[in-house]
């Protein structure tokens, strides 16, 4: 299909991220941080572009409709569906996306360590956070494997040696 339309982008430019030209609508908004294919599908809806169609083929005002439909999502979409709902700081209920989310996510796991929580501490320490196993698993430097013992006489061994040579004699 990219090489009846003339006009095709092989590469278009959206909130900050390169999008893939030949992937469906939906696919190539996923490739955003803090958007997934779910969320894509109700962008692409709310900017009236198909979402299976490529994103190579849009024009120029399809594709500001759909950034300016990334940039206010957290406006038309219902609360449950957005990724930072009653914010820390503001206590508003925002979607995030981009360089933003990270930040943001810097700024969370920083306040976790500075006020000293479980879950701060486990992050500042590098283990497991969300209660999964750590026993046999996420062991790292010298816990890593079992150490097998030398191989050597047996504990028992002497003794057993000494009552099969009296048993000889």
């Amino acid at each position: 299909m990219a090489e009846t339309n003339p006009d095709f982008k092989y590469i278009v430019r959206l909130a900050n991220t390169d999008l893939n030209g030949e992937d469906q609508v939906e696919v190539a908004l996923a490739a955003v941080k803090g958007i997934g294919i779910r969320t894509a599908g109700v962008i692409a809806e709310h900017a009236g572009v198909g979402r299976y169609a490529k994103v190579g083929n849009l024009t120029d005002d399809q594709v500001s409709k759909l950034s300016s439909a990334v940039d206010s999502f957290g406006e038309f979409a219902p609360t449950w569906m957005l990724n930072r709902q009653k914010d820390i700081e503001t206590g508003d209920d925002v979607h995030v996306h981009g360089s933003d989310l990270e930040g943001k996510k810097r700024d969370d796991l920083n306040r976790l360590k500075k006020i000293r929580c479980y879950r701060g501490v486990r992050h500042e320490n590098g283990q497991k956070v969300r209660g999964q196993r750590s026993r046999s698993n996420g062991r790292t430097g010298l816990t890593v494997g079992v150490i097998k013992k030398k191989e050597g006489p047996q504990p028992g061994a002497e003794a057993a040696a000494k009552a099969e040579a009296k048993g000889k004699k």
